[in-house]
C-alpha cells in the first residue's frame, strides 16, 4: 500500500489541481516562517527562493507526519530580475500590474517531496505574457481582492486569465503545482503517480 500524500500548502489552487488530476491527498499547512527563511538565506535568486521555501514547507510537515509523502510548493514571480511574492495590499497589487501590463515575466514554482526515507526537489518555471490592459481594468481587478494573496498578484485560473495572452512552459507551474513534476518526484522515490489516483 502506498503511503498517503499530504500537501503542505493552504493554496486552494494547488489542492484543486491535485483533485482535478484525480490525486488523493490531504492538506496540512506548514508552520514555516517564510520571511525568516528568506532573510536568513541572504542574496539568492527568485528560483532559489521558490525551491528553498518549498523544501521548508515539506520538511516542516514531514517532521510531524511520519509514514506519509509530503509535498511542499512555493511560487515566486520574477520581473526584471526582481522577485515578487504576494502583494497583500491593494496599492502594492496595483503598482505591480502597472509595471507588468504589456510585458512578460517568469513564474517559478519550487516543488519538494519528502517520504519513505527520501527527499527530492525540482524547480519549474514558465514565462507569462500579460495583455496591455487599461488602468480601469487594473483597478477593477485589484478591487476583487483576488490578486492580494497570490504570487505576482495574478492567477491564470481565475479572473486574471482574461489579462494573460500567453504562457511558455507548463501552465500548471503558473497555478502553483506542476502535476508532471510531481510525477517525476514520485518516480524518484519508486512510486507511480497512478497509485494515488482516487
Amino acid at each position: 500500500m502506498t503511503s498517503p500524500l499530504i500537501l503542505a500548502s493552504a493554496s486552494p489552487a494547488r489542492t484543486r489541481l491535485l483533485t482535478d488530476a484525480g490525486i488523493a491527498h490531504t492538506i496540512q499547512v506548514s508552520g514555516a516562517d517564510e520571511d525568516a527563511l528568506t532573510a536568513a538565506a541572504g542574496s539568492i535568486t527568485s528560483a532559489e527562493t521558490a525551491l528553498l521555501l518549498a523544501r521548508a514547507k515539506a520538511e516542516s510537515v514531514a517532521a510531524h507526519t511520519p509514514g506519509a509523502f509530503v509535498l511542499g510548493c512555493d511560487s515566486v514571480f520574477e520581473l526584471d530580475g526582481v522577485a515578487y511574492g504576494k502583494p497583500w495590499e491593494p496599492a502594492v497589487a496595483r503598482e505591480r500590474w502597472l509595471s507588468m501590463r504589456g510585458r512578460s515575466g517568469v513564474l517559478h514554482t519550487g516543488h519538494w517531496l519528502v517520504g519513505e526515507g527520501s527527499a527530492h526537489g525540482e524547480l519549474t518555471s514558465a514565462v507569462v505574457t500579460f495583455e496591455d490592459i487599461s488602468d480601469a481594468d487594473i483597478d477593477a481587478y485589484v478591487a476583487t481582492g483576488e490578486p492580494l494573496q497570490v504570487a505576482g498578484a495574478f492567477t491564470i485560473d481565475g479572473l486574471a486569465g482574461a489579462f494573460i495572452s500567453g504562457i511558455e512552459g507548463d501552465p500548471h507551474t503558473v497555478v502553483g503545482l506542476s502535476i508532471s513534476t510531481l510525477r517525476r518526484l514520485l518516480a524518484k522515490s519508486g512510486v507511480a503517480i497512478t497509485s494515488f489516483w482516487a
